[in-house]
């Protein structure tokens, strides 16, 4: 017993002396268990996390990209604003305004802050939460790209382990690119290039030390931080980061203090894109929607098109121009509201005031602040003060109807009033020195008032060789409108279809002397019991005339006897080779004043064959489609005019009006087929040019230059006025019009309201660009003709002039009533709703 209970007490005392023992066996336990749990963990997760290669690989949502020919950038489509960046071009203070935001010590561990893990851990435990973290850049881009934000222990776990693995893997440069490229930086913008185009409208380059310092303490809260939603709680971020790099000696004092006292500049810019071209990207937008599907909007497809930027940008000018010039011609309509302005108003109230009016164009949302005389103060959207002249302010006559404008104003009192709230159009800025280029002098320059136009039109050009478009504008501004009248708008083209109907009329005999009678002509139209008498422009009457003078001069009457000699059958199969839809060309006498209705784009497509010598394009606007790596997915085949090839058939050649696309590496020459001879050709092309030396289009004789040639067109009462003209180098179209059609008024002919914007455009896009001769080919002569008859003469007929007839051609003596005689004529109708009159 007593040994017993020796040996009792002696393990009883040793118990009670070594409490610490028990204490490290089970601190020792506990952490063996925890080490074994997170093993076991650990190997259970592993194998689910992804892999390494798809980070690296990593596919970012990238928006839709689309191009100019010259590489210029049009626009962009795609739910996140994104502009991938390479780490070499993120500025050192950028970098280490991240660093000092979200991960200090990001170049010192291997993906994990242990401390700062346990510190949040503590945190929560203490809050009974789970909101704290201490997550470091490499966590970050791990969770970003692959785990869920839900903040709970499992997928903190995840996130451990796979930045483990993302520090393995990848190099600290590496990584610092996918977070540059990948947060989320709020208001759509992931990745900080796309927030520097936000919130600044800069790139990473121009950001100053406090913009770099904004968008570094973005990550962590982008609502709760965010410079345009929460300005105040954005400017502590921003300051607390600034105090960080100062205190990791990343900027010293001086600079610290300067950047701290900055005032907030952020304000919300919208993607400025290089080049405008809306319509072209829309379209582009449509064929990848096709083509690609739910992929076109993150993809980061780069699309290039035909669109030549300078081309582009002439043309969104002449037509606003020349749709600007319409609505000046036919008065004001008054302005678009008004708002009391009592003593001085500062710039908040007129900011508000103009808050709800949005740019339209190149128009300006402005209120007019105070009238003089034959002035006017006015205080526009972007904050300027701009001053109207009397040039400015004395078109302004009331719009009472389009033939009607009421008295010229006599003072600027007349027109506008203070507060009024108007719209005024930049005609030219000022040249100001740099010391005084401040923000009221930006607003001098020559400002005229203006009003949102109710006209549209379009203009579209492409190259005769190939077909590419150069331009296209579809109207005045996309967001007012995005219907795209250059491709959709289908519109009676007027006496710009002639010269397709006098081309099959020369195929089928007739030469450039041929004469018809351009007298009065009375057609029955047995189905209605009436009569249909087409009239001239002008309201005169000619005996008969040469075809080239016909064309020239734009005669109706003659026109109308030519296609009833002719057929209007044949024509209108003779005219599917221009690319015209042959259902869709009235089958009587109307065609013969361009009652077809036709597409801006089929108009310049058809001129194109004249211009190139008779070959017929296939118009298209993508050049390649390019994945997000720049493989090329896509390369445009177009039918090339190649005129020592062998003539490709017209009637077999398949050439629907919409590109074609074959696959990238097809890189098989297609040829343009031939469907004029050389020698119609080259008289059309000569008739053409005639049109504008002393025709209807001669006011384009101010470009100076020789090598141009075109055709008016202008429907009945005046509702639509067109103008197509080339040079070998270039075709154009250009319409304008109301979107539901109606009379533009009086006088508003072809002449007048679209061959200004037809030259103003040109006037641009072929500044430098040589004259080329138009050569005879050797199926024509010249022979003298007598200018009155037609008929061939000497050189002692003191009315004898040169014509170009192609060789073999048959020269007649014979009148032109007997030669209409040898050709029976088709059944002469007139469609049910044929108008009055047509031009």
């Amino acid at each position: 017993m007593n040994d017993s209970g020796s040996s009792f007490s002696i393990f009883n005392r040793n118990l009670s002396h070594k409490p610490w023992q028990i204490a490290l066996i089970v601190v020792f336990g506990m952490f063996a268990t925890g080490v074994i749990l997170l093993a076991l963990v650990a190997l259970i997760l592993t194998p689910t996390l992804p892999a390494i290669d798809d980070l690296s690989e990593s596919r970012l949502k990238v928006p839709l990209r689309v191009y100019t020919a010259d590489n210029r950038l049009i626009a962009e489509f795609g739910e996140e604003k994104r502009i991938p960046v390479k780490i070499d071009a993120v500025p050192d203070r950028l970098i280490k305004a991240i660093l000092a935001a979200e991960d200090h010590s990001f170049f010192q561990h291997h993906g994990v802050d242990f401390l700062g893990i346990l510190r949040a851990a503590w945190h929560n435990l203490v809050t009974k939460s789970a909101r704290q973290g201490a997550s470091t850049i490499t966590m970050q881009v791990a969770r970003n790209f692959f785990l869920s934000p839900e903040k709970t222990y499992t997928r903190k776990m995840r996130e451990v382990l796979l930045a483990f693995k993302i520090e393995r893997e990848l190099s600290k440069q590496e990584i610092l690119e996918l977070y540059v490229n990948k947060i989320f930086l709020g208001h759509r913008a992931y990745g900080f290039a796309a927030a520097a185009r936000i919130y600044y409208g800069k790139t990473l380059g121009e950001l100053t030390l406090p913009e770099q310092a904004m968008l570094a303490g973005l990550p962590k809260a982008p609502s709760r931080n965010n410079p345009l939603t929460n300005p105040e709680s954005a400017m502590e971020r921003r300051d607390y980061v600034l105090r960080h790099m100062y205190n990791l000696g990343f900027i010293d004092k001086t600079t610290f203090i300067e950047a701290y006292n900055a005032p907030l500049t952020a304000n919300k810019h919208a993607f400025r894109y290089d080049v405008e071209a809306p319509y072209v990207a829309e379209m582009v937008r449509q064929y990848m929607l096709q083509a690609y599907d739910e992929k076109t909007y993150a993809g980061g497809f780069h699309v290039y098109t035909t669109i030549d930027s300078r081309h582009q940008r002439a043309a969104n000018r002449a037509l606003r121009k020349g749709i600007m010039a319409y609505e000046r011609r036919h008065g004001y309509r008054g302005p678009e509201g008004h708002v009391s302005i009592q003593g001085d108003p500062d710039k908040g109230q007129l900011d508000d005031a103009l808050k709800d009016y949005r740019v339209v164009g190149n128009l300006l949302p402005a209120v007019v602040l105070k009238t003089e005389d034959k002035t006017a103060s006015v205080y526009t959207q972007d904050g300027y003060i701009a001053e109207l002249d009397w040039d400015g302010l004395s078109w302004a006559r009331a719009y009472i109807d389009e033939n009607t404008l009421g008295p010229a104003p006599k003072k600027a009192g007349d027109i506008i009033k203070p507060g009024d709230i108007v719209y005024v159009e930049l005609i030219s800025e000022a040249k100001t020195s740099s010391e005084n280029a401040d923000t009221q002098d930006q607003g001098n320059g020559v400002w005229w008032l203006a009003q949102v136009p109710r006209v549209a039109g379009a203009l579209i050009s492409l190259r005769p060789d190939d077909g590419g478009i150069l331009a296209l504008t579809g109207g005045f501004d996309f967001q007012q409108s995005n219907f795209n009248r250059a491709i959709q708008a289908e519109r009676q083209a007027g006496s710009s279809l002639k010269p397709f109907i006098y081309t099959a009329a020369l195929e089928k005999g007739f030469t450039a002397a041929s004469t018809v009678s351009g007298a009065p002509i009375v057609i029955e139209d047995a189905t209605l019991e009436d009569v249909w008498r087409p009239e001239n422009y002008s309201k005169k009457f000619f005996g008969p005339t040469r075809l080239r003078k016909a064309l020239t001069l734009s005669l109706n009457l003659v026109s109308v006897r030519l296609l009833r000699a002719i057929g209007a059958a044949y024509t209108i199969e003779y005219m599917e080779r221009f690319g015209f839809d042959p259902d869709k060309l009235p089958r009587n006498l109307s065609l013969a004043l361009g009652s077809a209705s036709v597409t801006p784009l089929q108009m310049v497509s058809a001129f194109s064959v004249f211009a190139n010598g008779g070959y017929r394009p296939q118009p298209y606007f993508i050049t390649r489609i390019e994945d997000a790596n720049r493989n090329i997915l896509e390369q445009a085949r177009p039918f090339v005019v190649c005129r020592d090839c062998p003539e490709a058939d017209a009637q077999e050649t398949a050439l629907p009006n919409t590109a074609v696309k074959e696959d990238a590496k097809d890189d098989v020459q297609r040829v343009a087929p031939r469907v004029l001879s050389p020698g119609i050709s080259f008289i059309m092309n000569s008739i053409l040019r005639d049109v504008i030396r002393e025709g209807t289009g001669r006011r384009a004789r101010q470009l100076g230059r020789e090598d141009l040639a075109g055709k008016t067109g202008t429907t009945n009462e005046f509702r639509d006025a067109w103008f197509s003209g080339f040079n070998a180098d270039l075709a154009a179209t250009a319409w304008i019009g109301f979107d539901q059609p109606a009379s533009l008024g009086r006088g508003e002919a072809g002449s007048r309201a679209a061959l200004p914007i037809w030259m103003d455009y040109m006037a641009v896009a072929l500044d430098g660009v040589p004259e080329k001769p138009l050569i005879i080919p050797d199926t024509v002569e010249k022979i003298l003709i007598n200018s009155e008859t037609g008929e061939p003469t000497n050189e002692d007929d003191p009315d004898a002039i040169e014509e170009y007839f192609v060789k073999g051609a048959k020269i007649t003596e014979e009148t032109t009533t007997e030669e209409e005689r040898a050709v029976k004529p088709e059944p002469e109708t007139v469609p049910e709703k044929i108008r009055e009159k047509l031009f």
